[in-house]
């Protein structure tokens, strides 16, 4: 039976390109039979880097059939996997995240959770001297997930395994890694053909606050205008994605990676308490700006307040 690779919903480039190389490495390393899938079309910084480097875009798939051998990769939290998860064969989990709890499996599991920027880093740890055989095309998705995820080292998150690591790929696949991040930051900073509930969903994960369901959303940019922009229509659309995903709230962060810095969209009186309690600022508008948070999984989450 072949064991499907997966990341979560809403795949970013690190949820894209880990089941690829986990797949790889289980099909060519361990030979076990596997195949990297995806639960939502890739953002554009992820479809930039499939393309860039001709690798297929994975099937995407809504569910899994019960008994289905699974691999879950960067996110162990229920509401970002399919349905019947439960029901699946899960073989292992290698993430980065915090444990969110609520998965069950059928038997004993393989579970690897490090305080990394990245789940490619810890593949490539997992992989020890067999990394050395990854083909190129394997090795430019993991510098892509690393550079993606660190935000090219300015995220709080970077480690500096992190950073030796993206150096060394990039030193040997002979790429400067200012251009190919420019390249990159620039493909997911472009949302000019998504729809405002498109671009609510793009990057968003589900969480459950002070018995608040979520959904934070989080979008990094070096053109935050272009975003910013459309403040009101997205705010406006909030309402309609929160209705149709059965959450009471969408947040909006739009991340500059320049400025490093982020602003909340605040269209209601539950986001303004929510910014004020979580983040100490005083909101008198529609938006604020919160200087220096960059990261959901260790400056948003972490201080989540309702």
């Amino acid at each position: 039976m072949t064991t499907l690779v997966f990341g979560h919903k809403a795949p970013d480039t690190d949820s894209t390109g880990s089941p690829l190389i986990w797949a790889w490495y289980l099909n060519e390393i361990k030979g076990i039979p596997a195949r990297a899938v995806l639960l939502g079309e890739p953002n554009t910084e992820a479809a930039f880097v499939l393309k860039r480097w001709g690798i297929e875009t994975p099937e995407i798939i809504a569910d899994v059939e019960p008994g289905t051998k699974v691999v879950i990769v960067d996110t162990n939290n229920p509401a970002e996997l399919p349905a019947s998860i439960d029901q699946a064969d899960v073989q292992a989990i290698i993430d980065h995240h915090k444990l969110t709890g609520g998965l069950a499996t059928k038997l004993p599991i393989d579970i690897t959770i490090r305080p990394l920027a990245c789940t490619a880093t810890l593949m490539h740890d997992l992989m020890g001297d067999d990394a050395a055989k990854m083909p190129d095309r394997i090795k430019c998705l993991m510098l892509s997930c690393i550079l993606s995820d660190t935000l090219e080292f300015r995220s709080p998150t970077t480690t500096d395994h992190d950073r030796s690591l993206a150096l060394s790929l990039a030193k040997d696949l002979d790429i400067t890694i200012a251009d190919y991040a420019e390249e990159m930051f620039a493909a997911k900073s472009d949302v000019s053909t998504l729809s405002d509930a498109e671009l609510l969903r793009m990057d968003s994960k589900e969480y459950t606050v002070g018995g608040k369901a979520l959904r934070i959303s989080v979008m990094e940019t070096t053109s935050p205008r272009a975003i910013l922009d459309r403040k009101g229509s997205l705010m406006t659309a909030m309402d309609a994605v929160a209705q149709e995903d059965g959450a009471d709230q969408v947040l909006l962060f739009v991340v500059d990676i320049l400025r490093e810095e982020a602003t909340l969209l605040v269209p209601n009186d539950l986001v303004r308490t929510i910014a004020e309690k979580s983040f100490g600022v005083s909101v008198s508008g529609d938006s604020v700006v919160l200087p220096g948070v960059m990261s959901r999984k260790k400056q948003i989450i972490p201080v989540l307040s309702v």
